[in-house]
């Protein structure tokens, strides 16, 4: 048998985020080595008591949980309560996890690995970017280590979802994007608007959250909430942005349409502050540093789901 590729997931869970990280568990051909956290959908507090609990509910209690940036960078930001519950996980009061975080902070927990696991890793970011934005500060050298580098963030067309022009995990923290692609000569891109373009229709999800497994029924609580605010104010199709980054980062060859270009972001704009502003025409004679999904074959990314919830 293959050796196991060891992924490393920056994340702050959050409904979606929760939902790729059962993907991931549930893949055979990954190891997931940690769970680097940062504040993004609600609170640090929050995204470290979600990502623990939902390590407990998989049976993934070996995987470790590091804390990192309670803040973007920069300038304070909105969270998105307003969609996840307050708590991030839909308000259902769990009972917390049995077991604590690391004493590790996850902006050295992810250089630590990248060393451990040199050329080999697999790091998928799901939130904002200060964490490995505060990574490449401390060691700008980490891009040489990492193997294969995964986003879900940005709208390469400029259709946001938090703003008109960008997408919550880049608007969230520009300034720790911005370090982040101007570091890595190549990151994987899955936008907002791969998103909007795989949706997951609502009433197949409801049949696979009636599973009879605790996965699926504690992911069937913690989203309700938003799933009903999608339905609500989104249409027959619900959005999760994460599982689609982790269906592309586990089975990369469901991607139908990949494009290669020049990818910055957007600092000082009074309208498009966040903006990832691709340059389609490469009228700027930069390197193509992304690669953009546009297409990722919808049965296999559906599996994927499916599996996670051992709803098949």
């Amino acid at each position: 048998m293959s050796e196991k590729i060891p992924l490393l997931i920056d994340t702050d869970p959050g409904v979606d985020d929760a939902l790729a990280l059962l993907m991931a568990f549930n893949d055979a051909r990954h190891e997931v080595i940690g769970l680097t956290i940062a504040a993004g959908n609600v609170g640090l507090d929050h995204t470290v008591r979600n990502a623990l609990k939902l390590c407990e509910i998989a049976g993934r209690t070996d995987v470790p949980v590091y804390a990192g940036c309670p803040d973007p960078l920069l300038h304070p930001a909105v969270d998105a309560a307003h969609v996840h519950g307050m708590d991030g996980f839909g308000d259902v009061g769990y009972s917390p996890a049995t077991r604590g975080v690391e004493a590790e902070h996850a902006a050295l927990a992810i250089l630590r690995l990248s060393h451990e696991y040199a050329g080999k890793l697999l790091l998928v970011a799901l939130g904002p970017l200060t964490n490995i934005a505060v990574a490449l500060k401390l060691d700008p050298t980490l891009p040489q280590r990492v193997g294969r580098f995964l986003v879900m963030g940005g709208a390469i067309n400029g259709h946001g979802n938090i703003t008109p022009q960008a997408e919550f995990n880049i608007a969230f923290d520009p300034e720790a994007a911005h370090i982040v692609f101007s570091a890595f000569p190549h990151v994987e891109v899955a936008d907002w608007e791969a998103t909007v373009a795989h949706g997951l229709p609502h009433r197949e999800v409801e049949q696979w959250l009636g599973a009879d497994s605790d996965r699926a029924r504690f992911y069937d609580e913690i989203s309700r909430k938003t799933r009903l605010w999608s339905e609500d104010s989104r249409g027959e199709h619900w959005y999760a942005a994460d599982a689609l980054a982790m269906a592309w980062a586990l089975e990369p060859a469901g991607a139908t349409c990949v494009e290669q270009r020049p990818l910055q972001v957007e600092l000082a704009g009074t309208h498009t502050r966040g903006a990832t502003v691709v340059d389609w025409n490469r009228q700027l004679g930069l390197a193509d540093n992304a690669s953009l999904l546009i297409g990722y074959d919808q049965a296999r990314f559906e599996g994927l789901v499916r599996g996670a919830l051992a709803a098949r």
